[in-house]
């Protein structure tokens, strides 16, 4: 067997007796050796949220077979479900404007093999970090937004739209990308676009949030992960990090301190996500780490 390559089957429904023997006996039936396993009922929406890797060469049929024969049991119990495969890299288009930290760490862990993803583009509004880019072998696309102006910023979304769903992306990453999605991008792409935002969500939402906490003498500054909704930075959250600050530290030191919780809470949200360890509920997340 290939330990390598596994199933993921991700699922929420209506929670009730039964379901864990349900799916655990179907993979046993057929001979499906599962590896890892998690589980959650949630008690406000009275909703089960699962998560099962099984080893693929476990079982007697391929991915498709896989599908074609959970889909009955799924139906049984009112399931919401996906079955994903390792072998299959989730298709990643990067959004970025001129910073370069989230970016540079993203890159790094794509590099080494720590984030196990397919690049297909970086996608920027400056033309800045081209050289950067390219020079780890990514295709860079400039997609100029031209100021301020209303008709070519929304030109602009188009293209970048037409671009990610060329690309047939799975997810689109804001890697400090310093501009907001319009509201039908967002509804159009619901669930396949994270954000890095430099607060502690809901905390200091907007622009300039290191700003708005050194007003406000806050001792904890941080860095959100979320999927990017019509509601500015009130997507459901992802992963979340915080530092200690005092009354010493100016808001240059809060930015420099920023930085490096906002790239590595993006590096771990941005994992979650193609792991398939996230699973929405409402306004919130179910995150199996």
């Amino acid at each position: 067997m290939n330990p390598a390559r596994r199933y993921t089957l991700t699922l929420s429904c209506p929670d009730r007796v039964g379901i864990v023997a349900a799916v655990s006996g179907f993979f046993a039936q057929h001979g499906g050796w599962i590896v890892e396993a998690s589980y959650h009922a949630d008690a406000d929406t009275g909703r089960f949220f699962m998560r099962q890797e099984i080893l693929a060469d476990s079982l007697p049929f391929d991915g498709a077979g896989l599908s074609s024969l959970f889909a009955g049991l799924a139906r049984e119990f009112e399931m919401e479900w996906q079955i994903s495969d390792s072998a299959q890299l989730k298709r990643v288009v990067i959004l970025v404007s001129k910073q370069d930290h989230c970016l540079n760490d993203l890159l790094h862990r794509w590099r080494n093999g720590e984030l196990l993803v397919d690049i297909i583009c970086v996608i920027s509004n400056h033309d800045d970090l081209r050289s950067f880019v390219e020079w780890h072998g990514i295709p860079f696309i400039h997609v100029d937004m031209q100021g301020n102006d209303a008709v070519a910023k929304a030109a602009a979304f188009e293209k970048i739209a037409a671009l990610y769903e060329k690309s047939r992306g799975d997810i689109l990453v804001l890697a400090r990308f310093m501009q907001i999605l319009p509201p039908d991008f967002c509804r159009r792409h619901a669930g396949r676009v994270i954000n890095i935002h430099h607060s502690f969500l809901p905390s200091f939402a907007g622009a300039k949030p290191y700003h708005q906490a050194y007003t406000r003498g806050v001792k904890l500054i941080g860095a959100t992960c979320h999927y990017v909704t019509e509601e500015l930075d009130d997507g459901p959250i992802i992963e979340q990090d915080t530092v200690r600050i005092d009354h010493g530290d100016s808001v240059e030191d809060m930015v420099r301190y920023g930085r490096d919780i906002e790239k590595t809470v993006l590096a771990r949200g941005l994992r979650y996500h193609v792991e398939d360890r996230v699973l929405v509920c409402g306004n919130k997340t179910i995150v199996f780490k």
